[in-house]
């Protein structure tokens, strides 16, 4: 598998968090951690930016995403708002996680809880070049549900 050297910085006062990791060895997204200084209740139908006590600096062509995780999201109806996030190659600040409830219990964040994963990836930018038309396909302008249920 291939690997891509990131900077990290811990945040001041964070120390105490474990840097985010591959819970096994071909997983995809890393867990990220939760660093507020008091837990935050999520009630059913809010959100909250959640702080994660890390900032990181990507080499050009990368980015990061930042995905909910399944076992919140099943258990809990814990989800992430702008999901998948993305964290550009020339963002240097801290990274935070927007959380919603969609749950019907209130949910309690705390200290060091794994909130979301973050994957590493690859990017490329366009370059547009405008056309007078476009080249045809079988799909063509077929849009949502054109091939059936």
């Amino acid at each position: 598998m291939k690997t891509t050297p990131v900077q990290i910085k811990r945040l001041p006062g964070t120390e105490d968090l474990p840097l985010p990791r591959y819970m096994t060895s071909h997983a995809a997204g890393m867990d990220i951690y939760a660093s507020p200084e008091k837990e935050i209740v999520l009630n059913p139908g809010k959100r909250a930016l959640i702080p994660t006590g890390i900032a990181i600096a990507l080499p050009p062509g990368i980015e990061a995403q930042i995905r909910p995780r399944s076992g919140l999201a099943i258990k809990h109806g814990i989800g992430l708002l702008n999901a998948p996030g993305t964290i550009d190659a020339d963002y240097r600040g801290e990274i935070k996680i927007i959380m919603i409830n969609l749950g019907e219990e209130p949910f309690v964040v705390q200290r060091g809880d794994r909130i979301a994963q973050m994957v590493i990836h690859s990017v490329e930018q366009a370059e547009w070049i405008q056309v007078e038309e476009l080249p045809e396909t079988d799909r063509n302008d077929g849009g949502f549900g054109h091939t059936g249920t």
